[in-house]
Protein backbone atom coordinates (compact mmCIF):
# COMPACT_ATOMS: atom_id res chain seq x y z
CA UNK A 1 0.00 0.00 0.00
CA UNK A 2 1.71 3.19 -0.91
CA UNK A 3 1.74 6.46 0.99
CA UNK A 4 1.30 9.35 -0.68
CA UNK A 5 2.08 12.98 1.37
CA UNK A 6 1.69 16.02 -0.85
CA UNK A 7 2.42 20.13 0.07
CA UNK A 8 2.39 19.13 3.55
CA UNK A 9 2.18 22.23 5.97
CA UNK A 10 1.63 22.70 9.96
CA UNK A 11 1.45 25.79 10.82
CA UNK A 12 4.90 27.42 10.06
CA UNK A 13 6.90 24.44 11.25
CA UNK A 14 6.41 22.15 8.70
CA UNK A 15 6.22 23.30 5.01
CA UNK A 16 5.42 21.57 1.70
CA UNK A 17 6.62 18.24 2.60
CA UNK A 18 5.95 15.80 -0.59
CA UNK A 19 6.87 12.84 -0.57
CA UNK A 20 6.23 8.75 -1.18
CA UNK A 21 6.65 5.71 0.23
CA UNK A 22 6.05 2.18 -2.17
CA UNK A 23 4.39 -1.09 -0.73
CA UNK A 24 7.77 -2.82 0.61
CA UNK A 25 9.81 0.27 0.44
CA UNK A 26 12.18 1.13 3.72
CA UNK A 27 12.56 4.90 3.65
CA UNK A 28 14.61 6.98 6.32
CA UNK A 29 13.42 10.72 7.31
CA UNK A 30 16.68 12.49 8.74
CA UNK A 31 17.61 15.61 10.52
CA UNK A 32 18.42 17.36 13.73
CA UNK A 33 16.05 17.95 16.57
CA UNK A 34 13.01 20.16 15.57
CA UNK A 35 13.65 19.84 12.15
CA UNK A 36 9.79 18.61 11.98
CA UNK A 37 10.59 14.73 11.56
CA UNK A 38 8.43 13.94 14.04
CA UNK A 39 5.11 16.61 13.06
CA UNK A 40 5.27 14.77 9.86
CA UNK A 41 4.80 11.38 11.56
CA UNK A 42 2.15 13.11 13.41
CA UNK A 43 0.37 14.12 10.81
CA UNK A 44 0.24 10.90 9.28
CA UNK A 45 -0.57 9.61 12.23
CA UNK A 46 -3.79 11.94 12.68
CA UNK A 47 -2.36 12.34 16.12
CA UNK A 48 -0.87 16.79 16.23
CA UNK A 49 -1.57 18.54 19.08
CA UNK A 50 -5.20 20.27 19.05
CA UNK A 51 -3.35 23.76 18.60
CA UNK A 52 -1.93 23.01 15.45
CA UNK A 53 -3.43 22.16 11.68
CA UNK A 54 -2.23 20.38 9.02
CA UNK A 55 -2.67 21.18 5.54
CA UNK A 56 -2.10 19.38 2.28
CA UNK A 57 -3.16 15.71 1.43
CA UNK A 58 -1.93 12.19 2.85
CA UNK A 59 -3.23 9.16 0.88
CA UNK A 60 -2.62 5.60 2.07
CA UNK A 61 -3.66 3.90 -0.51
CA UNK A 62 -6.64 5.72 -2.09
CA UNK A 63 -8.02 6.85 1.21
CA UNK A 64 -7.10 11.12 2.48
CA UNK A 65 -6.03 10.94 5.70
CA UNK A 66 -6.00 14.41 6.21
CA UNK A 67 -9.39 16.03 7.41
CA UNK A 68 -10.45 12.14 8.24
CA UNK A 69 -13.01 11.92 11.70
CA UNK A 70 -11.24 10.58 14.61
CA UNK A 71 -13.20 7.46 14.04
CA UNK A 72 -12.48 6.59 11.11
CA UNK A 73 -8.51 7.30 12.38
CA UNK A 74 -8.53 5.01 15.20
CA UNK A 75 -10.06 2.06 12.94
CA UNK A 76 -6.32 2.39 10.90
CA UNK A 77 -4.38 3.08 13.53
CA UNK A 78 -2.86 -0.57 14.80
CA UNK A 79 -4.11 -2.09 12.04
CA UNK A 80 -3.26 -0.46 8.99
CA UNK A 81 -0.62 2.33 9.91
CA UNK A 82 1.09 1.87 13.57
CA UNK A 83 3.70 3.77 14.65
CA UNK A 84 6.73 2.90 17.27
CA UNK A 85 7.62 6.35 19.40
CA UNK A 86 11.35 6.86 21.12
CA UNK A 87 10.41 6.67 24.27
CA UNK A 88 8.22 2.96 25.10
CA UNK A 89 6.51 4.34 28.63
CA UNK A 90 4.49 6.77 26.63
CA UNK A 91 2.93 3.63 25.04
CA UNK A 92 2.69 1.38 27.60
CA UNK A 93 -0.04 1.53 30.57
CA UNK A 94 2.17 1.27 33.83
CA UNK A 95 -0.91 -0.73 35.31
CA UNK A 96 -1.72 -3.26 32.78
CA UNK A 97 0.27 -6.94 32.31
CA UNK A 98 2.66 -6.86 28.91
CA UNK A 99 0.60 -9.91 27.83
CA UNK A 100 -2.33 -8.33 27.50
CA UNK A 101 -0.93 -4.99 26.38
CA UNK A 102 0.29 -6.54 23.62
CA UNK A 103 -3.02 -8.47 21.94
CA UNK A 104 -4.91 -5.20 22.46
CA UNK A 105 -4.50 -3.80 18.94
CA UNK A 106 -6.16 -7.60 17.92
CA UNK A 107 -8.77 -7.26 20.66
CA UNK A 108 -9.90 -3.94 19.33
CA UNK A 109 -9.55 -4.89 15.61
CA UNK A 110 -11.47 -8.04 15.69
CA UNK A 111 -8.10 -10.21 15.52
CA UNK A 112 -7.34 -12.96 18.01
CA UNK A 113 -3.28 -12.98 19.02
CA UNK A 114 -1.61 -15.22 21.58
CA UNK A 115 0.76 -12.68 23.68
CA UNK A 116 3.17 -15.60 23.91
CA UNK A 117 3.58 -15.99 20.23
CA UNK A 118 3.84 -12.20 20.03
CA UNK A 119 5.91 -11.84 22.36
CA UNK A 120 8.46 -14.65 21.67
CA UNK A 121 8.56 -13.22 18.02
CA UNK A 122 10.50 -10.11 19.71
CA UNK A 123 12.89 -12.78 22.07
CA UNK A 124 10.51 -11.95 25.18
CA UNK A 125 9.27 -15.45 26.01
CA UNK A 126 8.17 -15.68 29.57
CA UNK A 127 7.56 -12.34 29.62
CA UNK A 128 3.57 -11.55 29.05
CA UNK A 129 2.71 -11.39 33.04
CA UNK A 130 5.45 -8.49 33.41
CA UNK A 131 4.64 -5.28 33.97
CA UNK A 132 6.18 -2.56 32.26
CA UNK A 133 8.79 -1.08 34.99
CA UNK A 134 9.88 -4.77 35.89
CA UNK A 135 11.78 -4.67 32.36
CA UNK A 136 14.52 -3.09 30.84
CA UNK A 137 14.27 -0.43 28.54
CA UNK A 138 14.98 -2.35 25.44
CA UNK A 139 12.64 -5.02 26.53
CA UNK A 140 9.85 -2.16 26.87
CA UNK A 141 10.65 -1.33 23.20
CA UNK A 142 10.53 -4.84 22.20
CA UNK A 143 6.86 -5.03 23.65
CA UNK A 144 6.10 -1.86 21.88
CA UNK A 145 7.51 -3.17 18.57
CA UNK A 146 5.39 -6.43 19.15
CA UNK A 147 1.97 -4.23 19.19
CA UNK A 148 2.90 -2.32 16.30
CA UNK A 149 3.59 -5.29 14.25
CA UNK A 150 0.80 -7.70 15.44
CA UNK A 151 -1.62 -6.68 12.70
CA UNK A 152 1.16 -6.58 9.77
CA UNK A 153 -0.09 -3.18 9.09
CA UNK A 154 0.99 -1.92 5.66
CA UNK A 155 2.69 1.15 6.97
CA UNK A 156 4.85 1.06 10.21
CA UNK A 157 6.48 4.75 11.25
CA UNK A 158 9.27 4.29 13.87
CA UNK A 159 10.22 7.91 15.29
CA UNK A 160 13.41 7.42 17.01
CA UNK A 161 13.21 3.56 18.57
CA UNK A 162 16.68 3.43 18.92
CA UNK A 163 17.84 6.63 20.63
CA UNK A 164 17.60 5.94 24.14
CA UNK A 165 19.10 2.70 24.19
CA UNK A 166 22.87 1.44 24.16
CA UNK A 167 24.21 0.14 20.82
CA UNK A 168 24.08 -3.58 21.04
CA UNK A 169 20.31 -2.89 22.24
CA UNK A 170 20.02 -0.87 19.29
CA UNK A 171 21.28 -3.39 17.28
CA UNK A 172 18.55 -6.09 18.72
CA UNK A 173 15.72 -3.89 18.01
CA UNK A 174 17.20 -2.72 14.00
CA UNK A 175 17.66 -6.03 13.36
CA UNK A 176 14.16 -7.01 14.83
CA UNK A 177 12.59 -4.42 12.72
CA UNK A 178 14.14 -5.80 9.25
CA UNK A 179 13.48 -9.06 10.54
CA UNK A 180 10.05 -8.95 11.53
CA UNK A 181 8.23 -6.42 9.03
CA UNK A 182 6.58 -7.72 6.62
CA UNK A 183 7.70 -7.52 3.08
CA UNK A 184 4.80 -5.94 1.68
CA UNK A 185 5.00 -3.55 4.76
CA UNK A 186 6.34 0.11 4.23
CA UNK A 187 8.47 2.00 6.84
CA UNK A 188 8.79 5.04 7.35
CA UNK A 189 12.07 5.49 9.64
CA UNK A 190 12.14 8.51 11.45
CA UNK A 191 16.29 9.01 12.93
CA UNK A 192 18.99 11.48 13.27
CA UNK A 193 21.80 8.69 13.28
CA UNK A 194 22.95 7.87 9.53
CA UNK A 195 24.46 5.18 10.57
CA UNK A 196 20.97 3.11 11.65
CA UNK A 197 19.51 5.06 7.85
CA UNK A 198 22.77 3.42 6.23
CA UNK A 199 21.66 -0.41 7.84
CA UNK A 200 17.85 -0.20 7.45
CA UNK A 201 16.72 2.04 5.11
CA UNK A 202 16.83 1.94 0.81
CA UNK A 203 15.89 5.97 0.57
CA UNK A 204 16.70 8.78 3.04
CA UNK A 205 14.82 12.14 2.97
CA UNK A 206 17.13 14.80 4.61
CA UNK A 207 14.64 17.47 6.54
CA UNK A 208 15.87 21.19 7.72
CA UNK A 209 13.57 23.71 9.20
CA UNK A 210 10.50 21.84 8.11
CA UNK A 211 11.63 21.17 4.58
CA UNK A 212 12.82 18.28 2.68
CA UNK A 213 16.21 19.83 1.22
CA UNK A 214 17.52 16.07 -0.11
CA UNK A 215 16.29 13.22 -1.49
CA UNK A 216 17.44 9.88 -2.96
CA UNK A 217 18.43 6.19 -2.50
CA UNK A 218 20.77 5.49 0.86
CA UNK A 219 24.19 5.01 -1.51
CA UNK A 220 23.94 8.03 -3.14
CA UNK A 221 22.72 10.62 -0.01
CA UNK A 222 25.33 9.29 2.31
CA UNK A 223 28.22 8.77 -0.61
CA UNK A 224 27.65 11.94 -2.32
CA UNK A 225 25.43 14.71 -0.78
CA UNK A 226 24.18 17.68 -2.79
CA UNK A 227 23.34 19.80 -0.10
CA UNK A 228 25.07 21.24 2.23
CA UNK A 229 23.28 21.06 5.43
CA UNK A 230 23.03 16.74 4.73
CA UNK A 231 27.05 17.22 4.08
CA UNK A 232 27.34 19.22 7.65
CA UNK A 233 25.19 15.97 8.76
CA UNK A 234 27.92 13.46 7.04
CA UNK A 235 31.14 15.53 8.62
CA UNK A 236 29.25 15.42 12.23
CA UNK A 237 28.19 11.57 12.31
CA UNK A 238 29.93 8.71 12.91
CA UNK A 239 28.68 6.65 9.96
CA UNK A 240 32.16 6.03 8.69
CA UNK A 241 33.46 4.61 11.88
CA UNK A 242 30.50 2.35 12.25
CA UNK A 243 30.82 0.90 9.04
Amino acid sequence: MTLSVRGLSVSSLVRDVSFEIGAGERVGLIGESGSGKSLTALSIMGLLPDELRASGSIRLGDRELLGMSEKDLSRLRGDELAMVFQEPMTALNPAMRVGRQVTEPGRIHGRRHRAEDLLSAVGLEGTARAYPHQLSGGQRQRVVLAMALANEPPLLICDEPTTALDVTVQAQILTLIKTQLSRESSLLFITHDLAVVASVCERVLVMLDGEIVEAGSTREVLTQPKHEYTRKLLAASDLEARR
